[in-house]
């Protein structure tokens, strides 16, 4: 054990107290090197986790954390954080430092921005922010270049920055529960996008997204939208007019719509349309 681990041991508490805080005996690394204190009514971090440096995935969800000490950074190894259901207002900085994060969950506190410094996290491939209090997306998003899956629902966005066209890894994007009045433009350049979430805004009209030539499904429900967003033949759309196809129908949208108005049987579900392909 390294000199900088042996520093925290010397801060453990008795293995009493141990026991009380983790519910079960940690003096050994677990065979999986995973570890799970998830809903176990913490309020401090107890840094005795820190002493083990070769965990890869550590679960930390639905406590009461609003800080980690310092020594955290020494789990350099971890690839898996899960901070989300807890009562941080800042991201500390020593998660920036674990650099082989590849998956981060933050989803359900108090943030309301993202330190720069994350953007030292460069194998980050997907990171979850939703149910925060996020205006704008951080613009630090914009620099981890191999992020591919970025959840942020139910925040308080109405716009993305241009800068998110960037990320030329992403693949799938959650926006769902915001205040977007338009379809962010930066998304139709987005070529490796396989996923579009931007249900339950306040999306009047979309653009076309037949070019998008990755896209596979786009979920664009409980949105005020006047029409459906066109897509390529073998992508699923989940929404208002998701079975219309003027190819088969010589009828004008405004006019089809008149016919469904006042209809709740529109909006499709997995049960209703087993028939994924729509080229409208």
């Amino acid at each position: 054990m390294g000199n900088a681990a042996m520093s925290v041991v010397a801060f453990f508490p008795s293995k009493s107290c141990q026991q009380l805080l983790l519910g079960g005996d940690i003096e050994e690394m677990p065979p999986d090197k995973m570890m799970d204190l998830s809903g176990k009514h913490l309020r401090k971090f107890p840094l005795q986790v820190c002493a083990f440096t070769e965990l890869i995935k550590l679960y930390l969800s639905n406590n009461n954390l609003s800080s980690l000490p310092p020594e955290f950074h020494l789990l350099g190894c971890l690839q898996i954080l899960a901070l989300d259901f807890n009562c941080f207002k800042e991201l500390p900085q020593a998660v920036c430092r674990l650099r082989q994060l590849s998956n981060l969950y933050l989803g359900n506190n108090i943030l309301c921005d993202l330190p720069a410094e994350l953007s030292s996290l460069a194998d980050l491939k997907a990171l979850w922010i939703e149910s925060n209090c996020f205006e704008q997306l951080p613009p630090v998003i914009s620099e981890l270049r191999q992020l591919r899956v970025l959840h942020a629902s139910c925040n308080q966005l109405a716009s993305l920055p241009k800068e998110l066209g960037q990320l030329r890894e992403l693949q799938s994007i959650w926006i769902s529960d915001n205040l977007l009045c338009d379809f962010p433009e930066v998304l139709l350049e987005m070529s490796s996008l396989e996923v579009i979430d931007v249900d339950r805004n306040k999306i009047r009209s979309f653009p076309s997204l037949v070019h998008m030539q990755n896209l596979k499904l786009v979920i664009y429900d409980r949105n005020p939208c006047r029409n459906a967003p066109r897509v390529a033949e073998e992508v699923r759309r989940v929404g208002r007019w998701a079975d219309y196809r003027p190819e088969a129908d010589h009828k004008s949208l405004p006019e089809k719509v008149a016919e469904q108005a006042g209809e709740e049987t529109d909006i499709e579900t997995p049960g209703k349309n087993e028939r994924n392909n729509d080229s409208g």
